[in-house]
């Protein structure tokens, strides 16, 4: 373990070239196990959702513990966001595809990391919406899937009907 201005890190190399990338150990996430594999129908691992669940959890507490205990609004206490808070706000954003009511049991007891996305959003508005928008609508449209299979008992199809744009 490495530290960098009193904090520990593990400095792990990813060879972009070879796919490293997209190896399991960094494609698996909470929102990819839960909800998105199984919307298009992919088998999912329990432990798989539940470990990443783990990794999810323990990043929320350095973020809430670590790095969001100085005086202003944004990371290290900064007074306006910075790329940092841009990329990582975007990460958390994903876990909005969740259900309701997992999203805040995830969420509901990070208070600082809650204020944190409010006040990034609304630092970067309106553009913070308009990126987002395309993940509001696969909320939606996750959330009409979710309610079909489990008013009709059926299996999930492949075809959540949001396509990305680029």
């Amino acid at each position: 373990m490495q530290r960098f201005n009193r904090i520990e890190f593990e400095e792990i190399n990813v060879d972009l070239s070879k796919g490293h990338h997209l190896s399991p150990q960094y494609t698996g996430n909470y929102a990819l196990n839960t909800v998105i594999e199984p919307a298009l129908g992919i088998p999912t691992s329990r432990n798989a959702a539940a470990e990443a669940e783990k990794v999810l959890l323990s990043s929320l507490s350095k973020l809430e513990n670590i790095w969001l205990t100085g005086d202003g609004p944004f990371l290290l206490g900064g007074l306006q966001p910075s790329i940092a808070d841009l990329s990582l706000v975007c990460e958390i954003m994903q876990l909005e595809i969740l259900d309701e009511k997992d999203c805040s049991r995830i969420l509901s007891r990070y208070k600082k990391v809650l204020r944190w996305i409010e006040d990034t959003k609304a630092a970067m508005n309106p553009h913070f919406e308009e990126v987002h928008n395309i993940l509001y609508k696969a909320k939606k449209n996750f959330e009409r899937q979710r309610l079909r299979v489990a008013k009709t008992g059926s299996e999930p199809s492949n075809k959540v009907g949001v396509h990305s744009k680029m």
